[in-house]
């Protein structure tokens, strides 16, 4: 099934508004879902949507929760999120980031008490059209085994850093601190493929290919799951993305007050899960012609420097997902065929058509 753009986003933003979540805020949720889709992202659209339905009817996510500011200064901010959705409470967060940074050089708010708030590089990437850094980051349930553990207690834990230039595309980094995340395997195992054996460790700590078998450990909180970024072993650099899942959950657990990944979604209501967002003016540092002057020398001279045997390109990050968003704008989004069956079943149960080919 092939979406446009529009039509997507008004089909989820329809689906949320139909379970009780607020217009305004079901808008967002969309936006962020179907972004990822647009990007090239799809183990982070809108194949979670079931998941979401399933979060609010469980009472793990709020629909209309209020989030509150509960200690504010000049270039801070502390964000309770009351179990609502991940989404609504990150854009008001990244947005008064972006406030303070504007007033004062820099502004840096956490929140605690929320849920997965989708693909981080959104909120980094709200920065960029104030001419500022963006960075976000966020803990997960628990997913990732740390350097000979074989018990995952990090989470996915991703950082996303957007930094604006002067000529072309923006510098987005947008990555997970596991070689993978979850919802690439739910994506091989929606198409029935193997994972390669460097992605995740069974129970006993041995590479394992079937993603149904680590996705099914993962209910169960059993042992096993995602290895991290650099695999299994100080070898091969795994203690590396090790450290910065690490920093991930001091940002967005520790600092903010919410659950580590390892006691997140507890029994009963809420994830617990927190966030980590900050915008920063070069101003601070450099007049801002300078700095985007020097964004641009260090991006062509990564870009222009001399290439691989059999390679045509040099990729800087953000680059593709940017030229997937212009592909999705002129010819749609195509979902694979389970994820058009969910949304179809759900546009059926809700009563809600879904205008896509």
């Amino acid at each position: 099934m092939r979406c446009s753009v529009q039509s997507l986003t008004e089909f989820v933003s329809s689906v949320f508004e139909r379970i009780g979540v607020p217009e305004s805020e079901a808008e967002i949720i969309a936006d962020v879902l179907v972004a990822a889709d647009a990007r090239g992202i799809p183990s982070h659209g809108v194949a979670r949507l079931k998941r979401y339905i399933d979060g609010i009817r469980n009472g793990v996510m709020v629909p209309d929760s209020k989030p509150r500011i509960v200690h504010e200064t000049t270039v801070s901010a502390r964000i309770d999120g009351r179990d609502g959705l991940g989404q609504p409470v990150s854009f008001k967060a990244m947005k008064l980031a972006i406030e303070k940074a504007k007033a004062n050089g820099i502004g840096m708010v956490t929140v605690f008490n929320s849920n997965h708030f989708g693909i981080a590089g959104y909120y980094a990437m709200m920065a960029l059209e104030h001419g500022l850094i963006g960075f976000a980051t966020t803990n997960t349930y628990p997913l990732v085994l740390p350097t000979f553990g074989r018990k995952a207690v990090l989470g996915t834990n991703p950082i996303a850093l957007a930094v604006p230039t002067g000529t072309g595309r923006p510098f987005v980094l947008d990555m997970a601190t596991s070689v993978v995340t979850r919802g690439k395997l739910e994506v091989y195992a929606r198409k029935d493929k193997p994972i390669p054996p460097q992605w995740a460790a069974d129970e006993d700590g041995n590479p394992c290919t079937e993603p149904s078998h680590i996705l099914e450990n993962f209910k169960k909180r059993a042992y096993g799951g995602l290895l991290p970024l650099g695999g299994g072993d100080e070898l091969t650099g795994g203690h590396k993305g090790y450290g910065l899942a690490m920093i991930v959950e001091i940002l967005s657990a520790t600092l903010s007050g919410a659950s580590i990944s390892a006691k997140s979604y507890p029994s009963g209501r809420g994830s617990g899960i927190g966030h980590f967002f900050a915008a920063i003016d070069p101003e601070l540092f450099l007049p801002r012609e300078q700095f985007l002057k020097n964004m641009d020398e260090l991006i062509e001279t990564v870009k222009n420097s001399p290439r691989a045997h059999g390679k045509n390109r040099i990729y800087i990050h953000g680059e593709k997902e940017f030229e997937a968003m212009e592909r999705s704008l002129r010819e749609g989004i195509e979902l694979d065929s389970k994820t058009s069956d969910m949304l179809k079943s759900i546009g059926e149960e809700l009563g809600i058509t879904c205008e896509c080919d």
